[in-house]
């Protein structure tokens, strides 16, 4: 509690039902602090009411890629507490990237931020098999399924363009990319992705 009460941030990364437990355990020694829960399903509203008063509380939604710097993380408020969110961005944008979004998506945050982590890899790990099928050892295979990947990202996000933009910087006409890219998209690749991210978001709801 000592560390608790000198910091000027207190990030809650533990599981829905511990949350009022550790609250009550803190409190005492939590004042005009920023309270920022990184925990699914507790809602703002309900964070005030344990713990609001002097103290500001947001919602987090990092994911698993911040222990490497490159988190996509999302931040939500109460509208009351929105010009206090300074902090909190600042601080995680220096472990990848922040935005604030309306509480009403941190559901949806979850899927596309988290969730999207192994939707990524997952895509990684078919690229890495065709990679074998056609010729490379696996370890070849992932190696250039994974750059080319993190090259697509950094072009992307360097460049501020739309995905198709860049699409048409690779394909051309009668090209081994575009019959690619089409028999995929024959396949359902676009389409099994989005079923996926909201059938994803389904399940959170339901529960």
């Amino acid at each position: 509690t000592a560390g608790i009460a000198a910091a000027d941030i207190v990030i809650l990364a533990i599981k829905p039902w511990q949350v009022d437990a550790v609250l009550d355990e803190i409190l005492p020694h939590v004042n005009g602090k920023v309270i920022a829960s990184a925990v699914s399903g507790v809602t703002l509203e309900h964070l005030n009411t344990k713990a609001g008063g002097t103290n500001t509380v947001l919602r987090i939604m990092p994911n698993i890629a911040v222990e490497f710097g490159a988190s996509a993380t999302c931040i939500s408020a109460q509208a009351k507490d929105v010009a206090k969110t300074q902090a909190i961005v600042e601080l995680f944008d220096k472990v990848g990237t922040a935005v604030i979004i309306d509480e009403k998506l941190m559901d949806a945050a979850t899927v596309l931020g988290a969730c999207g982590t192994a939707f990524a890899l997952r895509y990684i790990r078919a690229s890495m098999q065709a990679g074998i099928e056609i010729g490379f050892d696996a370890k070849t295979a992932l190696a250039i399924a994974a750059q080319t990947t993190l090259g697509a990202t950094e072009m992307l996000l360097k460049q501020q363009a739309h995905p198709e933009q860049l699409i048409d910087k690779v394909t051309t006409p009668q090209g081994c990319t575009i019959v690619g890219l089409n028999e995929m998209e024959h396949e359902g690749f676009s389409s099994s992705l989005i079923k996926g991210i909201k059938t994803s978001l389904k399940k959170i709801k339901d529960s």
